[in-house]
């Protein structure tokens, strides 16, 4: 049976190329413990793979675009592997290394890699899906069927969803022109990340303990979202680096926005994400003021239901041709957005992986051509993990830009006692 990828997977999958290899990774590090057993780990991922069929799928391309057909078979043990690291150096050596490996197109597109143990005893399992099979959410709908071990308490709710309330499509389109002009009408400077791309991959990651960050959000007058203060500490990561080089430029983040809805099977339903762009603001000098002006321009966004509105838009200049990808390069144009940011709910519990409870989780993203800088974060019951992904010839300084975001942080903490 041939399943066509929907339009939005296809895209994704279009984009692959000798610098972009396609793929997101999860990074779970385990608390010390005995060493994971590999073989243990494969026979479970084969036993519970059938939760998540797509993972038992793979990519034919024919005459009539590409589809999704089972596999004959699925040989877990060229998915589920082993890295040796020492330390926290070479495990982000590893996670790099296997953020510029492409997938293998003649098998399901996913792989689960062991790393470590590391000289303090824990672990990580690095987990890699291709972006035409899962999304943010989806992705986390892997683990939890596959990786994690069974619970019962779903994801919370930190993440940027769209409203529930839908509108009529017609009251979408009569909104259409103001959408536009909010998202689209505001182009930055040119941008520092705006860099050619090799498929070389480097990392650095910062946690944000969850509870203090929803204690800065609800700080404020008008009570800004988790996800508020994340953009507020990457835009304040980004003025301290950018400030070290000399200047502080106009730059716009796009936040993708999940469509998925309360109650869908997002392990079948592939990729249902729009965006929103934002200005960060990097010439205010004040962390908290700018996080305020953020949390206002999101809720504008959200208000005005700009993220399904774009889908909407985009959905319908698919089938136009040449002035469909006329105005889809325009909203891809690195002065539209510099960077991305995107900002995917956990797990609201501790969970574990063979017997090793999860201490942090982390997400990371590829960056794109023109955009070689990408941002990601993830929750767990008590971190919001934060993951830079770059081409380090064109971003070299990926480390400082993470102790910036820490620096950020702290600032952001501080200020709102």
């Amino acid at each position: 049976m041939r399943e066509p990828l929907s339009p939005a997977d296809a895209r994704i999958l279009a984009l692959e190329s000798d610098v972009v290899r396609g793929h997101a990774l999860k990074l779970l590090v385990l608390e010390p413990g005995p060493s994971l057993d590999l073989e243990a780990v494969r026979a479970s991922v084969a036993e519970r793979l059938g939760a998540f069929p797509r993972g038992r799928q793979v990519v034919v391309d024919g005459g009539e675009g590409p589809a999704w057909v089972d596999a004959a078979e699925v040989e877990v043990a060229h998915h589920v592997r082993r890295y040796a690291a020492g330390d926290p150096a070479d495990l982000r050596a590893v996670v790099g290394r296997l953020m510029s490996e492409p997938l293998d197109r003649s098998r399901p597109l996913w792989t689960i890699d062991l790393i470590g143990p590391l000289a303090d005893g824990r672990e990580a399992v690095a987990v890699r899906l291709h972006h035409a099979l899962a999304d943010g959410l989806t992705a986390v709908r892997f683990l939890e069927a596959v990786v994690f071990e069974p619970h019962d308490a779903p994801a919370h709710e930190v993440g940027i969803r769209d409203p529930a309330a839908r509108p009529t499509r017609w009251s979408e389109w009569e909104r259409m022109p103001l959408t536009v002009a909010r998202e689209l009408g505001h182009p930055g400077s040119h941008s520092p990340f705006d860099r050619p791309l090799t498929a070389r991959r480097a990392l650095a990651f910062v946690d944000v303990p969850l509870a203090e960050a929803r204690a800065v959000g609800a700080s404020r007058a008008a009570h800004a979202t988790v996800n508020d203060v994340l953009l507020a500490v990457i835009a304040g990561a980004l003025r301290r680096r950018l400030l070290h080089h000399g200047h502080t430029p106009r730059v716009n983040a796009q936040v993708p926005v999940s469509l998925h809805e309360k109650g869908e099977d997002a392990a079948a339903s592939g990729n249902r994400d729009s965006f929103v762009d934002v200005g960060l603001h990097l010439h205010e000098p004040d962390d908290l003021r700018r996080l305020d002006l953020l949390s206002a321009q999101m809720r504008a966004r959200k208000e005005g239901r700009d993220a399904r509105a774009l889908d909407e838009l985009f959905h319908a200049l698919a089938s136009a041709g040449r002035l469909g990808t006329y105005v889809r390069g325009l909203a891809d144009d690195p002065r539209e957005f510099a960077l991305a940011i995107s900002n995917v709910p956990g797990p609201r519990v501790a969970v574990a992986v063979a017997g090793r409870r999860v201490g942090h989780v982390y997400t990371s993203s590829e960056p794109g051509p023109r955009h070689a800088l990408r941002v990601a974060a993830i929750s767990n019951d008590r971190w919001l993990g934060v993951g830079f992904c770059v081409d380090p010839a064109a971003v070299p300084d990926v480390d400082e830009l993470a102790d910036a975001a820490h620096d950020a942080w702290e600032a952001l903490r501080a200020g709102a006692g």
